[in-house]
């Protein structure tokens, strides 16, 4: 049940980023699903290497450069993701931010990380 709700918040999250200018989703309601569980992979997979990488330049930027890495891999994963599409990486540092909002906002009203089931 938390995988089903973790991929509809994250589907859910990466429509919201659309109102940032450079970030569009030309798409149904079922690819939006897939993207969502793309993303969650490629956030499972990808954020740890690219975290280990950086991590010299996040103690040198006391955490900002998570802001950066947080956008690089949005527009990377527009990449592999068909109908969703990130202009550069202004737009996906402004999407990622988006996106950390809507989860948050989302993982609240559904009742986040606190569940047991």
């Amino acid at each position: 049940m938390r995988i089903l709700r973790a991929i509809i918040v994250n589907a859910i999250a990466l429509f919201v980023t659309t109102i940032v200018p450079g970030i569009t989703y030309r798409g149904s309601w079922l690819g939006l699903l897939l993207c969502g569980i793309v993303l969650g992979l490629f956030n499972m997979i990808v954020r740890p290497i690219a975290l280990l990488i950086s991590l010299p330049l996040l103690i040198l930027s006391l955490g900002l450069f998570y802001f950066v890495l947080n956008g690089l891999l949005l527009w990377l994963a527009s990449f592999v993701l068909p109908d969703y599409s990130v202009n550069g990486l202004i737009p996906g540092i402004l999407g990622s931010l988006v996106m950390a909002v809507a989860n948050w906002a989302l993982d609240t009203l559904f009742g986040g990380k606190d569940d047991k089931d």
